[in-house]
């Protein structure tokens, strides 16, 4: 299996340039989907460099998926300014149709870590039933912004000792729709020496 590099292009957003970081898919032969990776708030210094996105793209890429993580809005070198979850969703859809271009009839995969979850729920709401083979939610932050219900089929993975984006607020917001929850025993917001038990985790799940 080749090791493939995180590559950067520029793609074209609503509001501007979208810094953004490309991993090829690490297989041999065609890819199998596409995966979009949203990166954590950046107002508490989430960019598309994040180590959780960073392990997320990693683990979809030996899965053979062609792997995007931008810079939302007004993040790194992309342009505009952060829009609190709101146009960041126009942002993301703007890469995916991009990237349908090239690969128009592969699967669709969406993760994201803390407020990337909250963009990325938002996607697939908009993009509709079955348009989104899987969600991947990471520590998403439920007691801070308001979450559309999700497919049946989301992971979800979040930390029991989580300091930014509390537990038992994921678990109010899952329980109507009777979605699991894996919970990682002891592990805060951003799974400090855990991360390879978090791939770990996402990698049997795909």
């Amino acid at each position: 299996m080749k090791a493939p590099q995180f590559e950067q292009f520029f793609a074209a957003g609503p509001a501007g340039r979208l810094d953004t970081l490309h991993l090829p898919s690490a297989i041999d032969g065609p890819p199998i989907g596409i995966a979009l990776v949203a990166h954590p708030n950046p107002l508490q210094g989430g960019t598309n460099t994040n180590k959780i996105v960073h392990t997320l793209a990693k683990v979809f890429s030996r899965k053979g998926y062609e792997v995007y993580c931008p810079n939302l809005r007004g993040v790194g070198l992309s342009e505009g300014e952060h829009d609190n979850g709101g146009g960041e969703v126009d942002d993301m859809a703007a890469l995916l149709a991009l990237v349908r271009k090239q690969y128009p009839d592969l699967p669709l995969l969406l993760a994201g870590f803390s407020f990337g979850t909250f963009v990325q729920s938002q996607l697939c709401e908009r993009l509709g039933a079955g348009a989104v083979e899987r969600l991947v939610m990471i520590a998403p932050g439920c007691a801070k912004w308001n979450f559309p219900p999700v497919p049946a089929n989301t992971l979800v993975v979040h930390g029991e000792a989580d300091e930014v984006a509390p537990l038992a607020a994921t678990l109010d917001w899952a329980r109507p729709q009777s979605l699991p929850i894996i919970v990682v025993p002891g592990v805060g917001h951003f799974f400090h020496g855990k991360l390879t038990q978090l791939a770990e985790i996402v990698n049997k799940s795909l």
